[in-house]
């Protein structure tokens, strides 16, 4: 029996980008809609709130301090001491119909980020891209043609890549050079077609194992490395949007959730909707080091 509690009751609109700080003993995250950067810290419960100028994508621990993240505009240092944004690069400047998502930093120290089209009402097209910034602040083109940028992670001996186009249907798995971050040889990892729902947010933990998160369907999913479902969580709201384990023994799933600007009506039979939920879901996970730029 998986143990689910609400450790933070934030009702965001788009909860995402859970990031565990194994030194400070905090996990960061945030609310893309609200601007909104979060730091958890579980040995007191509070957590702290931190203003953007822009809608975020995804985060990451820096070596020499503070966090490397994507904002809408690209990618960006922040200092949470003095609250300041250092611009680094845009790759997407040209491009006004796309901002940027999910991401995370590699086991190597690089940080990784895509984009996602986003034009209200409009038929999607797959025009984002995947990037990789590397120590030197160079940034690369990985994969394009994206609708929506999402899943990544990499297995525990960093050998196999991650990653998800939501509106493509499918988790991709791609062989990953740890040594030069190259990826290739891209396959089907998970058919969403046949699993139902978009992958989100996702992890690996320290057996191998795939986690991600299903939006709509309050599912949490566990696969192994061979892409078949081990483990199915449901949340007590309808919208786990990304995952990630932490405290400090690494036991703890943390699951972020979303209201996305729904009524309260909506939520009548639900619980904690938007909240940061703990999970205790018998493994361990991973910790990524920080960004070595």
């Amino acid at each position: 029996m998986v143990e689910i509690s609400c450790v933070v009751d934030a009702g965001a609109e788009l909860g995402e980008g859970t990031l565990w700080d194994p030194k400070a003993g905090v996990l960061w995250w945030i609310d893309i809609w609200k601007k909104l950067i979060h730091r958890y810290d579980p040995s007191t419960g509070k957590d702290d709130v931190f203003e953007t100028p822009e809608y975020l994508g995804c985060l990451g621990l820096r070596e020499k301090g503070g966090l490397v993240l994507t904002m809408t505009n690209g990618f960006h240092f922040f200092d949470p001491a003095t609250g300041t944004f250092e611009a680094i690069v845009d790759p997407e400047a040209h491009m006004p119909k796309t901002r940027f998502n999910d991401g995370k930093p590699d086991r190597q120290g690089r940080f990784w980020s895509g984009t996602m089209f986003e034009v209200p009402g409009q038929p999607i097209e797959f025009i984002g891209a995947l990037y990789r910034l590397d120590p030197d602040l160079s940034v690369h083109k990985m994969i394009d043609g994206i609708g929506c940028s999402n899943g990544l992670a990499w297995s525990p001996d960093s050998k196999v890549m991650y990653f998800s186009d939501s509106h493509a249907g499918a988790v991709w798995a791609y062989d990953f050079d740890p040594a030069t971050g190259d990826i290739e040889n891209r396959r089907t990892f998970i058919d969403m077609t046949v699993t139902g729902g978009l992958a989100d947010g996702a992890t690996v933990d320290a057996e191998g194992c795939y986690w991600v998160t299903i939006p709509v369907t309050s599912k949490v999913c566990r696969y192994d490395p061979d892409g078949r479902l081990m483990q199915t969580v449901l949340l007590p709201t309808d919208l786990p949007t990304c995952c990630e384990f932490g405290g400090k023994d690494l036991d703890i799933l943390y699951v972020t959730s979303a209201v996305l600007r729904r009524p309260a009506s909506h939520f009548v039979d639900q619980k904690n909707p938007g909240g940061l939920f703990a999970l205790d879901v018998g493994v361990k996970g991973l910790t990524l080091p920080a960004f070595r730029g």
